[in-house]
Parts: structure tokens; C-alpha cells; sequence
């Protein structure tokens, strides 16, 4: 292969990186991580709001109840 065309391949090649480059440093300074995207996607969203109510309540049922809990319940089934 003649130096010129070797030189012209390397030159063009050159070019194209600094071209991808400047590529992802303009993507990576605007683009949003995706959780940023989604935030409040759902936030008026009827369903969504009744699944995190639901879960929530799941979620407490796991939790042991408090010796002050456990006392009332007590004094309530004794009467």
C-alpha cells in the first residue's frame, strides 16, 4: 500500500475519533441516569399509588410488634 493512502486511512480515522469522542462527551453531559427519568412518572398514577399503599402495609406486617402494642392487646383480650 503506497505511504500516501496509508496516510489518508490514519488521517480519517483520526478525524472519526475526535468525532465519536465529542459524540459521547455531549451525550454523557446531558444525558439523565435513567432513575432520573422515571422519578414522578407515576406519581398521579391511581394504581401505582394503591400498590405502594398495599406494599407498604406488607411490609409492617413483617415487622414484630412493640411491647406497648403487645400490652394493649393484652389489657383488650383480658377485658
Amino acid at each position: 500500500m503506497p505511504t500516501e493512502k496509508l496516510a489518508a486511512r490514519v488521517a480519517a480515522l483520526e478525524h472519526e475519533v475526535v468525532r465519536l469522542r465529542n459524540v459521547l462527551e455531549g451525550k454523557r453531559g446531558e444525558e439523565k441516569p435513567w432513575w432520573e427519568k422515571i422519578t414522578d412518572s407515576f406519581a398521579r398514577d391511581r394504581m401505582y399509588q394503591e400498590a405502594m399503599k398495599l406494599g407498604q402495609q406488607q411490609r409492617r406486617s413483617y415487622r414484630p410488634s412493640t411491647s406497648r402494642q403487645r400490652k394493649g392487646s393484652d389489657a383488650r383480650s383480658r377485658h
